[in-house]
């Protein structure tokens, strides 16, 4: 089974909740495949945001719309037990049935600021017990697991219980070989992070099918989706500044949170933590805006983000594309975003249905 590409918008949960119903509403109207919920944490604060529950806001959105996919995309393991992750895709297929899908990732920000690093248990066996025992939970039968990390002990479903028995699709994010590598044995497809460029898709498709390789899997049927930076207007150049001020907040967040665990992800866009750190110390003095600023148009370049015209968007997407992706998650900013999901769905997601 081949994947189709599909064009979907990911937005993270630091705005006010019904800002966020309203953008997914939108997005479902202009036609988009998926619309990924991805859970701030904290560190926005700093930057006049608030970290908010994605798996307590996409249910809300499941209940407001209809057609479109809804996705966690993603949610941290070590901020929840799988046992309750596996509680709360419960509610989500009640509300949305076979159009929700899991996005699962260690998040090391969130293992920062919970106390969880430098602990033995590698975020990679962490993974793997949280992907077990969703699905063992999900399934309905009766499930004991004891892992290294995490335990679990629930009974059977009985025959008269009315919930669905059975997972949804459960992604891996990650940016390293190892978890990439899990997501191709293990998950139903590989989430990379924001900054993705061709370059990184095209390495991250090799660990993936690496993967899948080794326990026999059929890589045609994985999908890759990639977090990428957006925003488009009639206006190439003004329509491009929103694209600039989200990729100032990543970067800036990459430099200070991140750090080695990025070194792939932006060799691949040809960009250093030198040629960074300006855009990061711009961000810590005077926000984002001053931190949008400091990304040049050389730097912008190197971020590959889909933004500007119609025109420029398709060129770019198709680039995406031909590396290996097969699900954009394109994270829209700027001005009036309802207005340019509208926009995506009039002039450039026609070109890439068949």
């Amino acid at each position: 089974m081949t994947v189709p590409f599909n064009i979907g918008v990911l937005q993270l949960s630091m705005e006010p909740a019904g800002e966020i119903v309203a953008m997914a509403k939108a997005c479902e109207n202009a036609g988009f495949d998926t619309f990924w919920l991805a859970e701030a944490y904290p560190w926005w604060r700093k930057h006049s945001f608030e970290a908010r529950s994605s798996t307590a806001i996409l249910a809300v959105i499941a209940s407001q719309t209809r057609r479109i996919r809804l996705a966690w995309g993603i949610i941290s393991p070590y901020t929840r037990h799988p046992v309750e992750i596996a509680m709360e895709a419960r509610v989500m297929q009640d509300l949305a049935s076979e159009r929700f899908s899991l996005g699962l990732g260690a998040s090391k920000i969130f293992m920062r600021e919970i106390g969880a690093e430098g602990r033995k248990s590698s975020p990679a066996r962490v993974m793997r017990e949280s992907i077990e025992i969703i699905r063992g939970v999900l399934g309905g039968e009766g499930f004991s697991y004891q892992g290294n990390v995490f335990a679990a002990e629930v009974p059977p479903l009985r025959l008269d219980a009315c919930t669905s028995r059975g997972a949804p699709p459960i992604y891996v994010a990650a940016t390293g070989p190892v978890l990439q590598r899990m997501a191709g044995s293990l998950g139903d497809g590989l989430l990379t992070a924001s900054i993705s460029t061709p370059a990184f898709i095209r390495y991250s498709r090799r660990n993936l099918e690496e993967g899948a390789r080794k326990v026999g899997r059929d890589c045609s049927s994985l999908i890759l989706g990639a977090v990428i930076v957006g925003s488009i207007g009639r206006n190439s150049r003004r329509a491009k500044e929103g694209a600039r001020e989200q990729a100032a907040m990543y970067l800036a967040n990459k430099v200070e949170n991140i750090r080695s665990s990025a070194d792939i992800l932006l060799e691949c866009a040809g960009l250093n933590l030198d040629e960074l750190r300006p855009v990061a110390e711009a961000m810590e003095r005077g926000g984002r805006r001053a931190a949008a600023e400091a990304v040049s148009d050389e730097i912008l370049d190197k971020v590959c983000p889909i933004a500007g015209t119609p025109e420029e968007c398709i060129e770019r997407m198709g680039e995406y594309r031909d590396a290996g992706c097969t699900h954009i998650m394109l994270e829209i900013w700027g001005e009036d975003r309802p207005g340019q999901a509208k926009l995506f769905g009039e002039a450039v997601l026609p070109a890439f249905r068949s």
